[in-house]
């Protein structure tokens, strides 16, 4: 009995360490599909952004698409205003030379803005991105040029943050972010990548998909490039730039409202990726997404079932000092904020504040509006 708990814990935590560890490696053995150059004209392209409340954000923000304007005078930018409750309507109103704005007079959520600013767009490629995101300017010619090759409908461009030394949270974001990059080119090297995140991100006009408002737009609009049977691509020459949050609170309920749409996005997408997806995607799919949002219950799994294998081989020490050395690692990282203890004590609130909004989408909660994450200056 006991060699089959081992049994079982081992293959708990291989599970478990899948997506981070093994899934990358998989992704490395698999025939590379380079993304050749195309011959098409350099397609027209639109800028969209939402803004909530995002005052402080958007001096930098105005100043960075000025520049990028400066490159690329044709370049429509369109910007969102979500029933702002502070200055952030009127600072966007004051650059009508860079942009145009769509003001909503009651709250409505980002994928009802970018519904709204999609239907008003006039360029052939769309460019999501997020009002405290920065863009490189010459990544804009780089992104489009993408775009010429017909047989890519989605371009995601490389996100990185800039204070990753502010505290641990920001930390533990910027070395999960790194990994979820390498990740997303590894996928791209071989295919197509599952999925965009929101910072930075753009498709073609012409495959916008109808988005309900509660759903992950970034996610909905950038898999259904997937199912038109085009290519989803990671750019490492197409850069952006913000600052993470600082405060660990307001990241556990980042965390989870993100996990609970997306979990939300998943069942809503789940007919098209049965009926579009090859037999890789499914395996890349299952790898970075569901057994992510599955990592709480499965390393609950992995320990339990490893805990019993111990104490049934008659190892009673060794499995009570595993607890006890697991139990001080997270008070000397959570409460005590000590490093390298609170990384893990970070990576460890980040597995359950996802799983939690799993079960939140279980339970049929949805998160429709959001709100800017804090980050210290």
């Amino acid at each position: 009995m006991a060699q089959l708990l081992f049994l079982a814990s081992a293959l708990f935590w291989i599970a478990f360490l899948h997506p981070y560890l093994f899934y990358p490696l998989s992704l490395r053995a698999m025939k590379a599909r380079p993304a050749t150059p195309g011959t098409m004209p350099r397609p027209s392209a639109s800028l969209l952004f939402s803004a909530y409340n995002e005052e402080r954000a958007l001096p930098a923000k105005l100043a960075n698409i000025e520049a990028i304007k400066a490159l690329y005078p044709d370049l429509e930018v369109i910007a969102y205003s979500d029933a702002s409750s502070d200055d952030t309507l009127s600072l966007l109103q004051s650059r009508p030379d860079l942009l145009r704005v769509i003001p909503a007079e009651e709250r409505a959520g980002k994928a009802a803005g970018m519904r709204r600013m999609v239907e008003s767009a006039r360029g052939d490629i769309c460019i999501y991105t997020d009002a405290n995101v920065l863009l490189d300017p010459s990544s804009v010619g780089c992104l489009l040029d993408y775009f010429r090759n017909p047989d890519i409908g989605g371009v995601s461009g490389t996100l990185r943050y800039v204070n990753d030394a502010d505290s641990a949270t920001a930390e533990v974001g910027g070395l999960y972010w790194r990994l979820e990059e390498r990740i997303k080119a590894l996928e791209s090297r071989c295919g197509s990548m599952m999925g965009a995140d929101g910072s930075i991100f753009a498709t073609r006009r012409a495959l916008y998909p109808v988005v309900p408002a509660h759903l992950l737009d970034d996610m909905t609009v950038s898999m259904s490039v997937l199912f038109a049977g085009l290519r989803l691509i990671s750019a490492p020459d197409v850069i952006a730039y913000e600052r993470n949050t600082t405060d660990a609170r307001d990241e556990f309920r980042r965390k989870r409202r993100i996990a609970c749409r997306a979990f939300n996005t998943h069942r809503h997408l789940l007919p098209q990726i049965k009926a579009h997806f090859s037999l890789t995607d499914r395996y890349k799919y299952l790898s970075h997404k569901l057994l992510r949002w599955l990592g709480a219950p499965i390393l609950v799994a992995a320990v339990a079932t490893l805990t019993a294998a111990l104490l049934m081989s008659g190892l009673d020490r060794l499995a009570i000092g595993l607890w006890v050395a697991g139990g001080l690692v997270l008070l000397l990282g959570g409460s005590l904020g000590i490093r390298p203890f609170a990384i893990i004590s970070g990576i460890s609130a980040s597995i359950l504040a996802t799983f939690i909004g799993v079960t939140d989408a279980w339970r049929g909660r949805r998160y429709q509006t959001w709100s800017p994450a804090k980050s210290r200056d």
